[in-house]
């Protein structure tokens, strides 16, 4: 079967800004790629159990968390020689990891995506993982051409981390450089996502925390929809 064709979205086309992790995909997928990355190797295993004294409660609070993801991003890629490479391994671990990352693609997340696309809306990803790996991800079920924006990495003492943690305000700064200003409908299931969807006319929650629901309603406005898209552990209205 041949892929879908989308129109080409006009230059003024209402822009739609997914976030990625339980969002469109059921989990942590930047956590489960640095996680394989590290059970690989003994030592490594070892080396993050030691730090997760100091790295844990870094990933916790928002104001390390980049220092945090950036620790582990570390131990998992020691040896590794810049960006490059570090793809290589994004690459080596979605075609080895097909059907498990393939069941995590939220159904009902991926026909609003098509449906959006089918409409002819400017599609954006803004994601906390690296966009290699958003991607790949994406292209199992044909939306490999929709832009990414994510967590920029680089080399760093003999290994890769995380430069930029496309993340919080800094998503939104991300978003602008690109060009992604006047956003239209905002998706995100995250509490650090509040300025994308305080951003957007018309902001969606979903699959959040379920002790979040309150303070998005209190944060945003009256009669924002709070879904769930499938998320088993989640919370929001399920959608059919």
């Amino acid at each position: 079967m041949s892929d879908p064709v989308y129109p080409k979205p006009r230059p003024d086309a209402p822009l739609v800004v997914f976030d990625f992790d339980h969002t469109l995909y059921d989990g942590d997928s930047g956590g489960h790629l640095v996680q394989w990355l590290i059970r690989r190797n003994p030592l490594r295993i070892l080396a993050a159990l030691a730090a997760s004294v100091l790295l844990g409660p870094m990933v916790a609070f928002l104001p390390t968390r980049r220092r945090g993801i950036s620790g582990y991003i570390w131990i998992g890629t020691f040896g590794l020689h810049g960006r490059r490479g570090f793809d290589a391994q994004i690459d080596r671990y979605v075609a080895t990891h097909k059907e498990e990352v393939r069941q995590r693609l939220l159904p009902v997340a991926l026909e609003t995506f098509r449906k959006h696309r089918a409409a002819g809306d400017r599609v954006v990803v803004a994601t906390g993982a690296p966009p290699e790996l958003a991607r790949a991800i994406l292209s199992f079920v044909a939306h490999q051409d929709v832009p990414v924006i994510g967590t920029a990495v680089g080399p760093r003492f003999g290994a890769v981390v995380a430069t930029r943690h496309c993340h919080n305000e800094e998503k939104m700064r991300m978003l602008r450089e690109r060009g992604y200003g006047d956003i239209a409908v905002a998706y995100s299931d995250s509490s650090a996502d509040l300025p994308l969807l305080k951003a957007a006319r018309v902001p969606v929650v979903v699959n959040p925390k379920p002790g979040r629901i309150d303070m998005f309603r209190r944060a945003l406005p009256p009669g924002t929809q709070i879904l769930n898209w499938g998320c088993r552990d989640r919370g929001g209205t399920p959608t059919a």
